[in-house]
């Protein structure tokens, strides 16, 4: 009788272990998967957000180590709102995927162009920009269509859409690639390629400290458009976040944000209805 009512407790105990076994493994699997709520960010007093080092002038490093940028203003606004400090992730192109997932940052802002690759792997809050690919070189042989890089040395950032517009759609021109912003620019300006590839919008801005290049190709493929990322499957982070972009462009915020931080770095040729998005 003894031992059948003892081992009527093991079986009964093995049964509640098992229980609470799954159910840790499951919170821990979804923990994982779906990154931290708004309330976790809250009660933190901390959000963070990835930014890019060395692209103005959407995110960068200025001498006295402070960070500016379009991003930046609005990673600053997210951060105010929520009545939290930013601690900043810096990362390059190729690495903004892998921040969001890893659990390294709860947002990026790092000029993230919406894909439908990268719309399996992250999840995409409502847009604030609006970008297309663009081609720049010397003015003194200016490429004006895609055709005249046939066969020349072009430029591409890593994990970028135009990366994958070159390496898909377009594949006649040989690409050198590079990790960041700064290397791909001195590449340029090294003479090592006859042009670079990039969204329009940072090359409008490059050529205009560097008057011997031009943007001579403006479009290339369908107009994208640029997106806060969040880790997928994160609804908390995904639907503060699009409140947060439709709050601010019903009140002005980009066109503001557009105005300090873009238009001093562009010419002419841009004017804030190009880039902002205001619906």
């Amino acid at each position: 009788m003894k031992k059948k009512i003892i081992w009527s407790l093991v079986a009964v105990l093995v049964i509640i272990v098992g229980i609470f076994s799954v159910h840790a493994l499951t919170s821990k699997d979804s923990s994982s998967q779906n990154g931290r709520t708004i309330q976790q960010i809250k009660k933190s007093g901390e959000i963070k957000i990835a930014v890019f080092g060395d692209l103005k002038p959407y995110g960068w490093v200025d001498q006295n180590g402070n960070r500016q940028g379009y991003d930046i203003a609005l990673a600053k606004k997210i951060g105010q709102d929520l009545g939290v400090k930013v601690k900043y992730v810096q990362v390059n192109a190729n690495a903004r995927v892998d921040a969001l997932n890893s659990g390294k940052a709860d947002i990026a802002l790092a000029n993230f162009t919406v894909t439908p690759e990268r719309k399996q792997v992250i999840d995409f809050a409502k847009p604030y920009m609006k970008v297309s690919i663009g081609v720049a070189s010397k003015k003194a042989s200016l490429i004006t269509n895609v055709n005249q890089l046939n066969g020349k040395n072009l430029i591409v950032n890593k994990g970028t859409t135009a990366e994958t517009y070159f390496t898909q759609t377009y594949k006649n021109a040989k690409l050198l690639k590079f990790d960041s912003k700064t290397q791909q620019f001195a590449a340029l300006s090294d003479g090592r390629a006859d042009a670079i590839t990039d969204d329009n919008s940072y090359l409008f801005a490059w050529v205009k400290d560097h008057p011997d290049y031009q943007v001579g190709i403006k479009q290339l493929g369908d107009q994208a458009y640029i997106a806060p990322g969040v880790q997928k499957g994160n609804k908390s982070v995904l639907n503060w976040t699009n409140d947060e972009i439709k709050k601010l462009n019903n009140n002005g915020f980009f066109t503001g944000d557009y105005q300090q931080n873009l238009a001093p770095f562009f010419g002419d040729d841009v004017k804030a209805s190009d880039i902002t998005i205001n619906k």
